[in-house]
């Protein structure tokens, strides 16, 4: 059956009305802290207070962090064990890492490292050798992957504040920006600039509370079959694309990066996160992989709902001067990544538009940054 009413984001809990403000409110302060670094080495770049990732001055370089986490697909990965018995605990642990990762490298960064944590409720769940032997399996399959040492981590139980046999995914990274040139703030953004957004491999790590309450309205939940043969649960656990190897081949072949927008939350508004106000015109749309597709109708979700939440095929965004569109493209084709040149940068006032879609993003539904 179908919920008997159109499905929204705040409706799964996942509200970014709330939960924005947080995070206008914490770079306020975070803003205060910086005369800390006063007699160190290190100068902070204010204009990365905001962005996906953290960025520091030194010398010949700049050093950027980021942390981020996995989010509830886990929980998915937990029931499709209960109906086929496999633990998808390394598809998980790619797709924790490119969280992580794809995020780092909007700046510009070399990704250096990754510090793991891992947080349980209960010491119950590392029982389960074959689960966590695929996690840490996976977790270093991706870290190479992305071309990262993976240094350690944490590993708490938290009863009382995670749910016994559950777990929390996330972590931290850093990376270096040299030459500086390659430093992808948004400074260098301009009218003109082309926008190429890179395939998406599916739901990625986006979206999963809205995934489960449309499984619970499946009569047969996870295991729904899709046009593709495989379960729902198959699909929306297929892993999330590392782009860090395809970006740090761009910056090695001389691409003149501009910006750069890992697209998760806030979906194809991230296009827009820039602070300065430009018109982002997309002219052509990549494909919606069938798990969106079955996901939107399932869950009753208009279009405006849909790419303003979910990435809808697009994973990441590249901004470039136009004369750098074909070596763009043939470098995602030798990474086995398809590349869509999609848009445009206009002046105009800041907002994103979806011609395709006859969809407009204002500026205001994007308040992340202050």
């Amino acid at each position: 059956m179908q919920p008997a009413k159109k499905l929204s984001y705040k409706e799964t809990g996942v509200d970014y009305d709330a939960m924005d403000p947080l995070k206008r409110m914490a770079q306020i302060a975070g803003k205060k802290t910086a005369k800390n670094l006063t007699g160190s080495s290190f100068v902070e770049l204010k204009s990365s207070r905001g962005e996906s990732a953290y960025v520091v001055e030194q010398k010949d370089s700049y050093l950027a962090f980021v942390m981020e986490g996995l989010g509830t697909k886990s929980l998915v990965a937990d029931e499709m064990k209960k109906i086929t018995g496999k633990t998808y605990y390394d598809s998980i642990a790619q797709d924790t890492v490119a969280m992580i990762i794809n995020d780092l490298i909007t700046v510009g960064a070399r990704p250096i490292n990754i510090l793991a944590y891992w947080a349980a409720g209960s010491a119950r769940w590392f029982e389960d050798k074959k689960r966590m032997g695929d996690l840490v399996n996976g977790w270093k399959k991706a870290c190479d992957v992305a071309g990262v040492v993976w240094g350690g981590g944490e590993t708490p139980t938290l009863s009382g504040i995670i749910e016994p046999e559950t777990i929390d995914l996330g972590g931290s990274s850093f990376g270096i920006i040299k030459p500086k040139k390659r430093l992808a703030l948004g400074e260098k953004l301009q009218a003109g600039d082309k926008i190429i957004l890179f395939e998406s491999s599916g739901i990625h790590a986006n979206g999963l509370s809205l995934a489960r309450k449309i499984a619970k309205n499946l009569p047969k939940g996870y295991a729904t079959k899709m046009p593709d043969g495989k379960m729902y649960g198959e699909d929306l656990l297929t892993p999330t694309i590392i782009y860090s190897k395809l970006i740090q081949d761009l910056f090695l072949n001389n691409v003149d990066i501009h910006y750069m927008a890992h697209i998760t939350g806030h979906g194809w508004r991230k296009i827009m996160r820039y602070t300065k106000p430009f018109t982002y015109r997309i002219h052509t749309i990549p494909p919606v992989p069938e798990v969106l597709k079955f996901l939107c109708e399932k869950g009753l979700l208009d279009e405006k709902e849909a790419y303003g939440n979910l990435n809808m095929g697009a994973g990441y965004a590249v901004f470039i001067p136009k004369k750098d569109i074909e070596k763009v493209m043939e470098i995602a084709r030798k990474n086995k990544i398809k590349a869509y040149n999609a848009g445009v940068v206009e002046k105009g006032k800041k907002q994103v538009i979806i011609e395709p879609k006859n969809i407009v993003y204002e500026a205001s539904t994007l308040k992340v940054r202050v």
